[in-house]
């Protein structure tokens, strides 16, 4: 059911209050003032989308230690209708929290999101060598669990988390990549284009049309010969067989940028299906280099030239 029309639009996050997803959002102006809803996993986030209960929903998509979230990016393959219209940053660490009074050789058991977790293995296997592990929903959720109930003594959760939960830091900047970073995107049943701004992203999924030797080069051909640079390319099983698979793909530019544009036509005769995400302004406002002979100009001469020829308009 969607939202009232009077109501103030709603956004989706992975919460609760606190996570990083959380402070992804509270980079979007217009999520100020709007209600946001937490939720649990990234399949509920698309579902308020989809019905209708948020107008977006802030997910997690690339990490810069672990690659893509292979949730969301299967979700935005098998899920149509939806669309990215922004992408975000955040720096990623982490703090070690216990309850009040623990202390770090107290502990034996420490809940963490699965990725949280991965991102601080070097330094719970050296500060507890023996310790077993509890997935959690959340980071925060990781923090919150500790206040109910003892299955664990500590937990991998974010900074600032004793701001929101009374409890304790054992430890800080656990993370072993003190440089890593989550990129998130604002995902959105909203068809329209944000406008080009010169420091663009455009993404796509797409599939191969068989297993033919020399099937993937052909693809991204499709980019090489338009000077339109891949920032991320990953694979992801179709889930129908052994062997088949999609990629996830996103372009340095924006689709109404000829070379953009015109790749994503030669890569639509190409491939059996193509799933356009959305083109977007990059997070970090870093302006596309081109190549002249890949500017705007060069392509619309070309194809003034084409039309000129069927048209049998004497040369300029």
């Amino acid at each position: 059911m969607s939202a009232a029309p009077d109501s103030p639009p709603a956004y989706s996050y992975l919460g609760p209050v606190g996570t990083f997803t959380w402070e992804a959002l509270r980079q979007v102006p217009e999520a100020e003032g709007a209600v946001w809803r937490s939720v649990a996993n990234v399949g509920e986030a698309f579902d308020d989308v989809m019905t209708g209960r948020s107008v977006a929903a802030m997910i997690a998509i690339e990490n810069s230690v672990e690659g893509g979230v292979s949730a969301t990016q299967d979700a935005l393959a098998t899920i149509p209708g939806l669309r990215i219209i922004g992408e975000f940053l955040v720096p990623v660490n982490f703090v070690l929290v216990a309850r009040p009074g623990t202390r770090i050789e107290d502990v034996r058991v420490v809940s963490a999101h699965p990725v949280a977790y991965a991102q601080c293995r070097r330094f719970l296997e050296s500060a507890m060598p023996s310790h077993g592990h509890i997935p959690a929903a959340s980071n925060v959720a990781a923090a919150a669990g500790l206040l109910e109930s003892a299955l664990a003594e500590a937990a991998v959760a974010p900074p600032g988390i004793t701001d929101h939960h009374d409890l304790e830091v054992l430890a800080e900047s656990i993370g072993d990549n003190p440089n890593a970073v989550t990129r998130f995107v604002l995902v959105s049943r909203t068809l329209g284009l944000p406008e080009r701004t010169g420091a663009d992203k455009t993404s796509v999924i797409v599939e191969l049309p068989d297993n033919a030797p020399g099937r993937l080069l052909e693809m991204l051909e499709q980019f090489a010969t338009r000077g339109v640079n891949m920032s991320l390319i990953e694979s992801r099983p179709i889930g129908d067989a052994l062997g088949r698979y999609r990629f996830v793909i996103d372009l340095d530019g924006h689709v109404r940028d000829e070379r953009v544009a015109d790749a994503l036509l030669g890569l639509k005769r190409f491939s059996p299906n193509v799933m356009f995400l959305g083109s977007y302004p990059r997070a970090d406002q870093q302006q596309i280099e081109v190549v002249s002979q890949y500017g705007d100009d060069v392509f619309t001469d070309a194809r003034d030239w084409l039309r000129g020829i069927v048209n049998g308009e004497p040369p300029a």
